[in-house]
């Protein structure tokens, strides 16, 4: 009888695969990688096949090919890092699109040093994006992912930035890694699928991350929510980034919840625990400006009335901590349906957590009675917001026509239930 061969064709296969991986990076880190690199900052996705047909007459056509990959990489992540470290720091394409938002990363290590953390173990670290903004807070890290080339590209990034003296990077299971002499632990699991490959075990990323769909249950993360928390809990403090759309009835009591909003849109959500933590409260943050709206417990459902003078829309950090009712207190307004986070009044109200609108129309919804009223403004730029509405604002705006030198903003919402258009003008 044969024996049987302990590898499978497809674990072979995924093997030779990072094997290929990482002598492509390898390559790319080498002086003639690097002046390739350099060469392609600037250029034109649009002339790819003329650019890699120009070099190959000079370079290996596997070298220019990954050249060209990490070239991509760097533009597409010039959004999250900024143009002076995006050309820096090498990416892959799971890591570009997972890797946490510079903004947020420093903020949650302003957050970290703030609350006296010299030193963090960041377990599941992909590419190092938040191990650069806590090194850069003057946080020494230990960065663990158990991907080998996750792991070498997350040490190439830290010796790119010259953060490699406060950046120790370890390929290695987090499940195995002794976090007792940290300060800290910060936990970032994967919330993607496996792509249609085999699952991922729960002792890490992965190869940076997985490139399926998204995962909503925080038990099918990886590692699963509940094994973090319990890594948390051994913590003197930690934070635990997850899926901003997290069930508060996941959220345990011990933690304190805070959602992260970067130029209105909602990034990602944090449970923080250990020393310092306001344990069962929920917190919104909005960046640039850092404004912080906490509540120690979530308030009564907030009252529902007639739309005013002014309406107001909550940012969704505000929305996904459920502190909207806090706003309706501040302002002495009302929501103008108990399902639809909009909020009204009838005297002006100024806050960094809403933007506001003076309304100037209400009518039941209808798209015929919408377009006469739109030429009559001579309203040549509509802004279309919705909540409560099926309607697709791409569509709406189609159909207008719109023509004149005027701007208005039409919200498409319900209001006591009812179907309606509210039509207004932004505040200041």
């Amino acid at each position: 009888m044969d024996r049987v061969n302990a590898t499978t064709p497809s674990a072979s296969s995924a093997s030779s695969a990072d094997d290929l991986a990482r002598a492509a990076f390898a390559a790319l880190r080498t002086p003639e990688g690097e002046q390739l690199l350099a060469e392609l900052r600037d250029h034109d996705p649009a002339d790819e096949l003329a650019t890699a047909t120009r070099l190959r007459r000079a370079h290996p056509a596997q070298l220019v090919s990954a050249a060209l990959g990490q070239a991509r990489l760097r533009q597409r992540a010039v959004a999250k890092f900024g143009a002076l470290d995006a050309y820096r720091m090498y990416f892959t394409p799971n890591g570009v699109e997972q890797a946490t938002r510079t903004s947020v990363a420093a903020h949650r290590a302003a957050r970290f040093a703030g609350l006296g953390v010299r030193s963090v173990a960041d377990l599941c670290c992909g590419i190092g994006g938040d191990a650069i903004a806590l090194a850069r807070a003057g946080i020494s890290v230990l960065a663990v992912d158990r991907d080998p080339l996750t792991a070498e590209v997350a040490r190439a990034n830290a010796e790119a930035l010259g953060l490699g003296e406060l950046i120790e990077v370890r390929c290695a299971d987090v499940t195995e890694i002794d976090t007792a002499p940290y300060d800290a632990v910060f936990v970032d699991p994967a919330r993607r699928g496996a792509g249609g490959g085999a699952a991922r075990s729960a002792s890490g990323r992965g190869g940076g991350r997985a490139a399926g769909g998204r995962i909503f249950d925080p038990e099918a993360y990886s590692p699963p929510l509940s094994w973090a928390t319990a890594a948390a809990l051994k913590a003197p403090r930690a934070a635990l980034k997850i899926a901003p759309g997290i069930p508060h009835e996941a959220i345990g009591p011990q933690a304190e919840a805070e959602w992260i909003s970067d130029g209105g849109d909602v990034k990602e959500a944090v449970l923080w625990y250990g020393e310092g933590i306001a344990p069962g409260s929920f917190r919104a943050t909005l960046l640039p400006s850092g404004a912080t709206l906490s509540a120690p417990a979530p308030l009564p459902a907030p009252p529902v009335g007639p739309v005013g003078r002014y309406l107001y829309e909550p940012d969704g950090a505000v929305i996904r901590a459920h502190l909207v009712a806090d706003l309706v207190e501040r302002c002495g307004g009302r929501l103008v349906d108990e399902t639809i986070a909009y909020i009204t009044s009838d005297e002006p109200f100024s806050s960094p957590y809403v933007a506001g609108y003076r309304i100037t129309d209400e009518l039941p919804f209808s798209m015929k009675r919408l377009k006469a009223l739109l030429r009559e403004r001579r309203v040549g730029v509509l802004t279309v917001k919705k909540r409560g509405s099926a309607v697709e604002p791409e569509e709406l705006r189609r159909r207008m026509k719109l023509s004149g030198p005027n701007a208005a903003t039409v919200f498409l919402t319900r209001v006591a239930g009812a179907p309606t258009m509210l039509i207004g003008h932004p505040l200041g």
